[in-house]
């Protein structure tokens, strides 16, 4: 168990086997993760309607008004200066009704930046964090899994969309396709008290036993989102990082009208950045990890080790760096800096590992 966000989280659960189990668990069938850590904003229209959707556009960097009800978007809150506040997933529940899922690390500073820079527009702000349990259960069998615990028929949710629908006996219970491990998946939103958790939890796994479903940790959650390349505050975003330098830019929606960051965007994308994320892989043996160094062939420093680890699915060790845009290169040999010696590595195509999407499951009769 660690301390992550302020939460006791476990890193591994030593009834599933460990980390590695974990990981080609939700590779090949089904994982569950507890992830009620993640913090949740309402925000919804005040006395007149548009409100919410003039804050929302305000604070993010996507664009909310092409949402559906029923569909959500990966986005993020920038600073004036274009750097990331925080990443986040914006949910249009309804009409001019939203909730903004954000990680559990900037919780206070998120909350408190919401509330501060929607206070010009005619919107409702509630902080619902700790009325959600989230569960989040993950894999090519999670579908089937889910399916199983509820009247809603999933078959036609796709990805990054949701429904409601009961579940273990809850009624209208949030079920999204969404997840952190670049797999297939729903994370359901259940009542955060301790029976109610307590008895979802256990109904899926008894749901997911003939498929092999494990419960998953900290460990396995960071490996399967490092092989799909998704970003992790704090390592491949931060204050100090704009929406160019990360890769993120095709979330980032300019051509929407005015939002915080955006002029400074606008000005960093003239100047052409200098650094970039790239993805590397190991020549020698050595694991490269987060805030190792990386050097060139001359051994010049040129860029430090955002996250790194051995990949489960791939068999081999990789890693995310900050390099300057001549290093980028697909085939580059780079160099990391392992406990004062330096061991080659190679430039290569992100995401390290890319699901194989399948048919839709049947409708139900």
């Amino acid at each position: 168990m660690v301390n992550f966000g302020g939460w006791d989280m476990p890193v591994e659960y030593p009834s599933s086997g460990g980390l590695i189990v974990e990981h080609k668990a939700v590779r090949g069938s089904v994982g569950v993760f507890d992830v009620s850590h993640m913090g949740d904003i309402r925000i919804r229209s005040g006395k007149k309607p548009g409100g919410a959707l003039a804050a929302v556009q305000h604070i993010t960097m996507n664009d909310a008004s092409k949402l559906a009800i029923g569909q959500a978007q990966y986005s993020a809150m920038l600073y004036p200066q274009g750097t990331f506040v925080d990443d986040l997933i914006v949910h249009r529940l309804g009409e001019d009704d939203y909730l903004l899922v954000i990680n559990a690390g900037t919780r206070e500073k998120d909350i408190y930046w919401v509330r501060e820079n929607t206070k010009a527009f005619d919107c409702v702000v509630e902080e619902l964090s700790d009325a959600y349990t989230q569960l989040a259960i993950q894999g090519p069998r999670a579908a089937e899994v889910v399916q199983k615990l509820t009247d809603a028929d999933l078959s036609g949710v796709k990805n990054y969309w949701f429904t409601h629908g009961t579940v273990c006996a809850l009624k209208n219970t949030l079920i999204a396709r969404t997840g952190y491990t670049g797999e297939d998946g729903f994370e359901i939103y259940v009542p955060s008290d301790e029976p109610t958790s307590e008895k979802v939890w256990n109904q899926v796994m008894e749901a997911g036993r003939g498929f092999g479903i494990v419960p998953c940790g900290l460990g396995a959650r960071n490996t399967l989102r490092l092989e799909s390349k998704m970003a992790l505050y704090g390592h491949e975003i931060s204050d100090k990082i704009n929406v160019w330098e990360a890769g993120l830019d095709r979330y980032c929606k300019l051509e929407k009208g005015n939002f915080i960051g955006r002029g400074a965007l606008e000005r960093a994308k003239a100047a052409g950045v200098t650094r970039t994320l790239v993805g590397l892989e190991m020549i020698d043996r050595g694991i490269a990890r987060d805030e190792y160094s990386c050097c060139n062939e001359a051994g010049e420093k040129i860029g430090v080790v955002t996250s790194g680890s051995p990949s489960p699915t791939l068999g081999k060790n990789i890693a995310l760096v900050y390099v300057p845009p001549a290093y980028s290169a697909l085939g580059t040999i780079l160099y990391v800096e392992i406990r004062g010696q330096k061991y080659k590595a190679q430039v290569v195509a992100t995401p390290f590992y890319k699901r194989q999407k399948k048919a839709a499951a049947p409708r139900l009769a």
